[in-house]
């Protein structure tokens, strides 16, 4: 997938496209869904499919205070649209020059002149420009005049609920613990991704040797607990047992964090390595133990329970 980071930085002869618009973050049921849309209406009219995006929530930029944790974070979001269909990605920074654009002006320089959008995908509730003031009907407005046509796709509904898929959704799921559920609205296991980092060994002295992965993690880390999942290392998927928290029986570890122990494997040297660590299933929550002899016990089994699960 082609990634550019401004509009100026889309070459003047690219396009016919056909243009997916929203913050993306999860890239979850609901967003792929509008890119599959995309990609029809591409294949129809022999354009690229172009998803326009954000590096980051818009919130964070002009209401911070209220700006939730992201599902995933930018390169993630990148690997997942291209997965979901789109030939381009145009990631725009959201600055304070970005926020106070005008809703005319963004439909100007990104979708006719950078992209010469044919169709426009937005959903229901899509708002752009300076304090939202765009909307779908200025955006069918501005397109009858520009020559694309715009195309609202509706939300999607799990089976037997009213409610949406969205990604507060997903991250109600994900923060309760709940991964299963939040891969049912994702289409997939919900993931981070960070760089494997030197711990206090204290894993491989009882003989679970794991994975720390540093605190610069993408993602949205779910609920204290342990997890069977997979560690991701170069397109290699091993099975592990996921441990996330500040382990409460040894007490000395002051911030939260994901250690991977890929099962039965002493021998992978994983250290300075950018890995996914996906979540399964939710094992248990996190517990502080009376002494090593039970945290053994609870771990062997832990490692049993993630086998079952995943082998």
């Amino acid at each position: 997938m082609i990634v550019f980071d401004a509009p100026e930085a889309v070459p003047a002869d690219f396009g016919p496209s056909v243009v997916a618009v929203g913050k993306f973050d999860g890239v979850h049921a609901g967003h792929r869904a509008l890119l599959h849309r995309a990609r029809r209406d591409a294949e129809r009219l022999g354009a690229r499919v172009v998803a326009v995006t954000f590096d980051r929530n818009p919130l964070r930029t002009v209401r911070p205070e209220i700006c939730p944790d992201d599902v995933i974070g930018p390169s993630q979001k990148l690997d997942l649209l291209a997965d979901a269909g789109a030939d381009a990605a145009l990631l725009l920074r959201f600055d304070a020059e970005r926020a106070a654009q005008p809703a005319d002006e963004f439909i100007s320089e990104v979708l006719v002149k950078a992209l010469h959008a044919e169709v426009v995908l937005v959903g229901r509730d899509f708002r752009f420009g300076h304090r939202g003031a765009g909307d779908v009907a200025l955006l069918q407005s501005a397109g009858a005049q520009a020559g694309f046509v715009v195309d609202v796709v509706s939300d999607v509904h799990p089976d037997a609920t009213e409610r949406r898929v969205s990604s507060t959704w997903v991250r109600e799921l994900i923060s309760a613990g709940d991964v299963a559920g939040a891969a049912e609205l994702l289409g997939r296991a919900p993931s981070v991704r960070g760089e494997v980092v030197h711990g206090l060994k204290r894993g491989r002295e009882l003989g679970y040797p794991t994975a720390n992965i540093g605190r610069a993690v993408e993602g949205l880390i779910p609920a204290d607990g342990v997890y069977a999942g997979w560690l991701v290392d170069g397109g290699v998927r091993h099975p592990a047992a996921i441990s996330v928290g500040t382990n409460p029986t040894f007490d000395d570890v002051h911030h939260r964090q994901v250690e991977a122990y890929v099962l039965d494997r002493d021998d992978l040297d994983l250290y300075d390595h950018r890995v996914d660590v996906e979540f399964t299933q939710r094992i248990r929550g996190m517990v502080a133990f009376e002494g090593i002899a039970p945290l053994l016990a609870q771990m062997a089994d832990d490692v049993r329970q993630a086998r079952g699960i995943l082998c």
